[in-house]
């Protein structure tokens, strides 16, 4: 038996209709989407001091980033068979770096991370965290797609500058605008303008690679723009050739952590409460991102079911306890994932693909980082208009599921984030189920996740209440 037929066997490649070509598309198409996070992690863990005043190293917190990337993202991809990738979350890392590390020091914070993704293995062993997702309705999964489509799209467009928060917001009456000034300027936003048409042309002509396409394109004309023009700024990344290929990886984070340091600096109640935030947050962002990849994938059965979810829910816990031991903050799934699953990923070989180039990253950080989030940004909004589409999957009539639909898809975009927007419509579903007299219709799971939810909705007074401000 050949090699080539044996993984593909494996992952189960042809019996999902897909080829190499397309998982190969596919893993890179996801990591180009999501490799802006080998510059923001380190900015945003790199920009906050513990309560010591100390800072992390920008260099080493690159490397963590990557490796921890590479390795999870390449797990998952083995022991998953889902085109999910992982790396550091988004959201959490600025919890850890603006909430957790004024209270403690970066090792005892980090401790915290580790701490969280270990209780979510539990959960996970323990079957609770598959339990909760199968006792979520099909529509609200259908939602909860739909509005990480919208979360994605908006990603894009704030990411490539086409909109911005309006400095004044709390006397204009609309909180964003278009552009940095309410027009468009400057060639960045050119660039991303004229991506996100070359991707949907590409699309509209089903054109193979048309994501992967459009990002290579649009890099090079940000690198020949970069050298021709004068531009202001193109962001965390500047599409220049890099003086140097290679950059050696500096690891001294690695294993640099204390599990329970925290309860002596800060206090019990303090410590639940920052890993109850922690664990809500990681726990739903990765629900709703692995079904809603999961289904734009085609991959969901008849009940909406995502294929070998306990075997994803470990490995997505394990990145957590990886993230924080490596003081990369926490590793999740990566909604940017759909990128891949755009270009015909839909098994774990494209994660092999994306998990290679995150270790290439390791030594090749400057060659591999000048993709602009501009050249990037077209393929999210491609994307946000793919998984939009299953919002017709919803029925609009049955206003008990509608109403919960409509907060999960609004909540996302309007709140940044998929945990806000998973929440209001889970309270929303509950609420209203009462109210029609079904409350037995509800899974019991859903009650205590609902309850869950209003605590951390209302974490301000509740902390108040328990003295902890």
């Amino acid at each position: 038996m050949s090699a080539v037929h044996t993984l593909d066997r494996f992952f189960r490649i042809s019996e999902r209709g897909s080829t190499f070509a397309r998982e190969t598309r596919g893993g890179l198409a996801t990591f180009f989407t999501m490799a802006y996070i080998l510059v923001l992690n380190p900015l945003v863990l790199g920009g906050a001091q513990d309560i010591h005043g100390d800072r992390l190293d920008a260099v080493q917190l690159t490397t963590v980033t990557a490796l921890v990337a590479a390795v999870m993202t390449i797990i998952m991809g083995v022991v998953g068979n889902l085109p999910l990738a992982l790396a550091a979350g988004l959201g959490i890392n600025a919890v850890v770096a603006f909430q957790i590390a004024p209270l403690m020091s970066w090792d005892d914070a980090m401790g915290l991370i580790v701490l969280e993704g270990l209780l979510i293995c539990v959960l996970v062993v323990t079957g609770l965290r598959e339990a909760v997702m199968r006792a979520i309705p099909q529509p609200l999964k259908q939602a909860i797609g739909v509005g990480i489509g919208l979360f994605v799209a908006l990603i894009g467009f704030v990411d490539a500058g086409f909109v911005s928060r309006v400095p004044d917001a709390a006397n204009t009456t609309v909180p964003v605008q278009l552009g940095g000034s309410g027009t468009l300027t400057g060639w960045p936003v050119l660039v991303f303008c004229l991506g996100v048409l070359l991707t949907l042309a590409l699309l509209a002509r089903k054109v193979k690679g048309a994501l992967l396409i459009s990002i290579v394109s649009m890099t090079v004309l940000a690198i020949v723009i970069e050298s021709v023009a004068d531009v202001a700024s193109w962001g965390l990344t500047t599409p220049a050739w890099p003086d140097r290929l290679v950059a050696a990886p500096d690891f001294g984070l690695v294993g640099d952590f204390s599990l329970f340091g925290a309860f002596g600096e800060t206090g019990a109640i303090t410590v639940v409460l920052l890993v109850f935030t922690l664990i809500l947050s990681d726990f739903f962002d990765t629900m709703g991102t692995v079904v809603g990849v999961s289904a734009e994938a085609g991959l969901l059965d008849a009940e909406g079911k995502v294929p070998g979810l306990g075997r994803v829910l470990l490995v997505d816990g394990a990145a957590a306890v990886a993230g924080g031991a490596a003081s990369a903050s926490s590793a999740t799934s990566y909604v940017e994932s759909a990128a891949g699953v755009g270009e015909g990923a839909r098994t774990g070989f494209a994660n092999l693909v994306t998990g290679a180039l995150f270790a290439l990253a390791l030594f090749l950080t400057p060659l591999l980082t000048i993709v602009p989030m501009q050249a990037a940004a077209p393929a999210l909004v491609a994307v946000g208009f793919l998984m939009m589409t299953q919002v017709r999957h919803i029925d609009w009539e049955r206003y008990e599921i509608a109403v919960p639909a409509f907060l999960v898809i609004a909540v996302m975009p309007f709140t940044y984030s998929i945990t806000n927007g998973i929440g209001a419509g889970f309270l929303a579903y509950a609420v209203l189920m009462a109210v029609l007299g079904r409350a037995r219709q509800v899974h019991w799971l859903l009650w205590v996740t609902s309850a869950l939810f209003l605590v951390y909705f209302a974490i301000d007074p509740v902390e108040q209440v328990l003295g902890v401000k």
